[in-house]
């Protein structure tokens, strides 16, 4: 296990496209490199055409640390969101999947209807980046029903919710560049812990949804899925985020000279 788990390297470089009941609306893009110890991912993104003139925006998002075992440890995670009423930056200091420090910049008011985070929800969480990033154990294909058996509890400086996943369906994609096969589909629920406000209505409306999505392929070289397409139905049509370009190699590990 030992030598085949510190081995698996791998890179990603992939492109997305969002669409609105099948308008462009934005266009991003998400860099993850896995190596033997560390790993980083780095991902940015705007609206465009319609949706820009209603609410320009654009954000990008960043999650580093170490790799254990095979499974994604971050460290730190930072995200930035900008459009033309406000901008906004949170960062996040993680230990063995606890938060030790975090803050949002400018500090948002204290709103007395949001249910409080207390130490104990940032206890045992991902990040949003690192958490939708999925780790598949053991030695099997990682692309299997199993892969979608799984959870993630999340905490974005802000929200705690809880991700679950359910297997739906194997599918084969193609990426206009890079990526032609398989990927697993799994359904996605989604449950507000701590951090929001009851009455929002997007709260309650994912928190009702059961026709979300997200379906996973593989970063070369290691046992990690990420988010090929994710579609989540909305009351103005079907919200999809769908990868145009990704293009994931595997790197080679670093070995001592046998010469």
């Amino acid at each position: 296990m030992g030598s085949h788990a510190a081995s698996a390297q791998g890179r990603l470089d992939a492109h997305y496209e969002a669409t609105l009941a099948g308008i462009p609306v934005g266009k991003g893009s998400w860099a993850i490199e896995i190596l033997d110890d560390t790993f980083s991912a780095a991902a940015q993104g705007g609206t465009s055409g319609l949706l820009k003139a209603f609410a320009g925006g654009s954000g990008t998002g960043a999650a580093q640390g170490r790799v254990v075992n095979g499974a994604l440890v971050a460290t730190n995670y930072q995200a930035t969101t900008t459009s033309s009423k406000k901008s906004e930056a949170i960062h996040m200091v993680l230990a063995n999947g606890s938060v030790k420090e975090f803050g949002i910049d400018p500090e948002p008011p204290v709103d007395p209807d949001r249910v409080v985070v207390t130490d104990a929800h940032r206890r045992n969480v991902f990040d949003p980046m690192t958490g939708s990033m999925l780790r598949v154990p053991g030695t099997s294909d990682p692309l299997s029903p199993e892969a979608c058996h799984t959870g993630a509890a999340i905490f974005d400086g802000r929200l705690r919710y809880d991700l679950k996943l359910d297997f739906k369906r194997m599918e084969t994609v193609k990426a206009e560049k890079g990526y032609a096969g398989p990927v697993v589909v799994c359904a996605v629920y989604f449950s507000p812990v701590a951090g929001y406000i009851p009455d929002r209505p997007v709260i309650k409306y994912l928190s009702a949804q059961r026709n979300m999505e997200i379906a996973f392929a593989p970063v070369l070289g290691t046992r990690i899925l990420v988010p090929f397409r994710m579609v989540i139905p909305t009351p103005l049509g079907v919200a999809m985020l769908e990868a145009t370009q990704f293009i994931t190699t595997a790197t080679p590990p670093r070995v001592a000279k046998t010469q």
